[in-house]
């Protein structure tokens, strides 16, 4: 039969459906063996043929022939999982019922009338199979689960037989051990079996399907309680799924596995089209949806790594029950690590491939997922973490994320990359070694919008969250206290940074503290406060390497001179106490801050004349790095899904103190901490929340207004001491030298700032502190809304969700 005669036959079944208002009984083979026996329709035809009007209105209309349609289809899968699909015949009908499915889904559960259908049992098909089994029947959504599961690992369909021999000796579907037909070598599984185009495309469809089953979610308002689990990934991911353990690592390697560049040859991507890459971006999104867990109500492995959660360690406690959460959690084994590792890096760092042939390399569009997947296995794996962290591999993540961040912070329609990117690097950077690792100069020369600079990748994260701040657009504001915690908390380790790092610093010090930026919301003075704070840590713990500190500075190990030693300022920070001398005045205006309501309404006036969130002024911005191109706002009309807010920084984040040993020791957000030399560290966003509330005033409109008592209670608290003295010690000499030497050549200052010191001048240091990223029920919910909100505008062809009426999220035009 032609492609034509089959759509038409297809089509007219379709219209038989709809216009039938008599239900059709489940026993009329005849009529509905149309849908799947006779056609081959692809799955963009079924898209095509069935549209959502006609689904809606057999569901509005004869409810019982729609409920029918989806439990033939199911019952077709289950037979065919049970046969093993040995003909033709049976894989077509397969793979129909797999695409009708995929079609008529998404209208079942956009209707909460019909949200239970599935968990219903539907009389006849006992788990038995015998006639008065119906007790102990299984609702359809098992059935069809388990016969997916199933079809995933069928010989000749959708894995390599192991058999050479006839039909009658094929492999038994029910003895058959899926763990010797993982889909690729990787993790727990030596074997890469040869690439096969069609089994990778009915894998494809059938990962699909599984995909649209676990969007129930995506139809359910966002929940504050973020513990309502998704009943289909409960059941894919329990015991009851014999081929949890190969499907999840099959899904883990084939992502890991995958390499878009090939073999080398430029412009190969054009010639043939890479039939891996969309089974690749199906196995990355359905193994985020697996693993969309919430980690701060399960049981985790602890964090110091002592504990570890074949290639899964089986020595942990008992797990989460998802067994994907379970598993991930439990891979140990180093060269595991360095495989996912090098392939998360290798394909984040694809769309930087720069070669001399214009788009002579292929780009993969997936790197939100990948991001996804990245961050799942740091929050679930603590040794990965650490893994990742032990070597300077970690950087093989860092370039590519500042990439993607620098790239998308001018474009509305990425606010979710932005976050995720920014979410990485928090949960890093609460690792003395993320710090440590930074100081690696950074040679990899990544055509970004960016200004040129020579120096280490401290400098590159300095002057990519400079930009971000100052040339983002509005929707990022809240993510800046985030930028400026990941700053605060590598502070301590960088050894020097550049000139053009330290002047961006600067930069924002100014823009921050702004009269009308200070005064005009409660939380802006916290940026000023971190700024400060990683002034102060530079300054303090980055004190000359005598030679009997080198092995230990090797580590990186961060602690200040004992108390009362000279703490010269070494070659690493002269530049950062140059920009200080320089900028010296707006340390001054903020020691001396008014806080007289006059003083206060005169700068809030001036913020209604100035619409600027930044002043760009004041930073030499210097020519872009070449071959880079502007970052680029959203083209008008492209679709967007709107996230849920993110949690406060307090939230976000919890404060350990950094001990003498190098070792972490959480704060407890009640004890109030102050450094050694007496001056309080600086204040907790959200630590003296209600006591400002208290201070300021709110006006009837809800309007918030500053009080002068609402700056004082903070303007003492300015963690001044270090640069003032600096300042004081440190002025007076720099402008001796140019009067006496004549100078106005800035290298011949900053040698003497290399050689000055600052023998017992400077304060004690104050306690490193570090805001570790905490695991909370805001951010499971934001990563629930992101990662669907990715999948349903990912997915155009076909267009699973589209015009389905979602609401976990809303779909947004810019």
């Amino acid at each position: 039969m032609g492609s034509a005669d089959s759509k038409l036959n297809f089509r007219k079944a379709v219209i038989q459906l709809t216009t039938k208002t008599q239900p059709v009984e489940a026993t009329d083979d005849a009529f509905w063996d149309q849908f799947w026996a006779d056609t081959a329709t692809s799955v963009q035809d079924v898209f095509a043929l069935v549209p959502a009007a006609e689904i809606r209105a057999v569901r509005e209309e004869s409810p019982s022939n729609l409920a029918t349609l989806c439990y033939k289809a199911v019952e077709k899968l289950v037979q065919g999982a049970e046969s093993g699909c040995h003909s033709e015949k049976e894989k077509q009908i397969v793979l129909n019922c797999s695409r009708l499915l995929t079609r008529v889904l998404p209208y079942i559960f956009e209707d909460p009338d019909w949200r239970g259908f599935f968990w219903s049992t539907v009389p006849g098909a006992g788990r038995g199979g015998g006639e008065d089994d119906d007790e102990n029947a299984r609702p359809l959504a098992e059935s069809l689960l388990l016969a997916i599961a199933d079809l995933l690992f069928c010989p000749d369909f959708t894995v390599q037989s192991h058999r050479r021999s006839t039909v009658d000796s094929a492999e038994d579907v029910h003895s058959l051990d899926s763990c010797e037909y993982i889909w690729e070598a990787g993790v727990g599984f030596a074997h890469s079996p040869q690439p096969n185009y069609i089994h990778d495309v009915n894998r494809m469809e059938l990962l699909k399907l599984l995909l649209t089953c676990f969007s129930e979610a995506m139809y359910l308002p966002p929940a504050p309680d973020s513990g309502s689990t998704n009943p289909w990934v409960q059941f894919f991911c329990s015991t009851e799924n014999r081929h949890a353990l190969p499907l999840f690592t099959s899904l883990l390697n084939t992502v890991c596995a995958y390499d878009p560049v090939g073999y080398g040859i430029p412009y190969n991507h054009l010639l043939f089209s890479d039939y891996r890459e969309p089974l690749v971006e199906e196995a990355a999104q359905v193994l985020i949806v697996t693993l969309d867990h919430d980690s701060a109500t399960s049981a985790s492995p602890t964090v110091d790594g002592t504990t570890t959660g074949t290639a899964m360690d089986d020595t942990d406690p008992p797990g989460p029950e998802n067994l994907f959460v379970n598993y991930l959690s439990r891979i140990h084994r180093e060269e595991d690590f360095q495989f996912i590792l090098k392939g998360i890096a290798r394909l984040l760092s694809n769309p930087l491939l720069q070669t001399y042939l214009p788009n002579s390399t292929k780009k993969i569009q997936f790197h939100q997922e990948l991001l996804v997947l990245f961050w799942k296995l740091c929050d679930f794996n603590k040794k990965f973490l650490f893994f990742v962290l032990k070597s300077s591999d970690v950087l093989d993540i860092l370039v590519p994320t500042l990439y993607f961040l620098n790239d998308a912070r001018a474009d509305q329609s990425r606010v979710g990359l932005m976050h995720i990117g920014v979410f990485i690097l928090l949960l890093l950077s609460g690792e003395r070694n993320f710090g440590v690792r930074l100081n690696k100069p950074y040679s990899v020369r990544v055509p970004m919008d960016i200004p040129v600079f020579t120096g280490t990748h401290a400098d590159l994260l300095i002057v990519v969250f400079h930009k971000i701040i100052t040339s983002g657009h509005q929707r990022l504001q809240p993510l800046f206290d985030c930028l400026l915690t990941i700053v605060v908390n590598v502070s301590p380790y960088l050894k020097s940074l550049s000139m053009v790092a330290a002047n961006k610093l600067l930069h924002l010090l100014e823009a921050f503290s702004t009269t009308w930026f200070l005064f005009s919301a409660a939380q802006n003075h916290h940026l000023v406060f971190f700024l400060l704070e990683a002034f102060n840590n530079i300054i303090q713990y980055q004190f000359d390497d005598s030679p009997s500190q080198k092995p230990a500075r090797l580590e990186g190990e961060a602690r200040g001179p004992p108390r009362g030693e000279a703490c010269s300022l070494s070659t690493g920070n002269s530049n950062l106490v140059y920009a200080i001398i320089r900028k010296r005045s707006v340390f001054h205006q903020l020691a001396n801050l008014p806080t007289d309501p006059p003083a206060i309404h005169k700068a809030l006036q001036r913020r209604r004349r100035t619409a600027e969130p930044l002043s760009r002024t004041g930073s030499q911005e210097g020519a872009s790095m070449e071959g880079s191109r502007p970052a680029a706002p959203a083209e008008p009309g492209t679709l967007k899904t709107s996230l849920v807010a993110t949690p406060g920084i307090d939230k976000l984040t919890e404060k350990s103190q950094v001990s003498e040993d190098g070792t972490l020791r959480s704060l407890e957000p009640t004890s109030q901490k102050s450094s050694a030399d007496g001056s309080p560290t600086a204040e907790e966003p959200g630590q003296a929340w209600r006591e400002q509330r208290r201070l300021s005033s709110v006006s009837a409109s809800g309007q918030w207004s500053p009080t002068s008592e609402w700056v004082l209670s903070w303007k003492s608290k300015l963690p001044l001491q270090t640069i003032m003295r600096l300042l004081q010690v440190l002025v007076p000499q720099v402008e001796k030298i140019c009067i006496d030497k004549g100078l106005t050549d800035e290298s011949e200052i900053l040698r003497f700032l290399q050689h000055g010191t600052l023998v017992g001048l400077l304060p004690v240091p104050h306690p490193i502190l570090i805001r570790k990223y905490q695991a909370n029920s805001g951010t499971a919910m934001w990563f629930r809304t992101y990662m669907w909100g990715v999948i349903y505008l990912r997915n155009v062809d076909p267009p699973v969700w589209y015009d389905t009426d979602v609401k976990l999220f809303e779909i947004q035009r810019v």
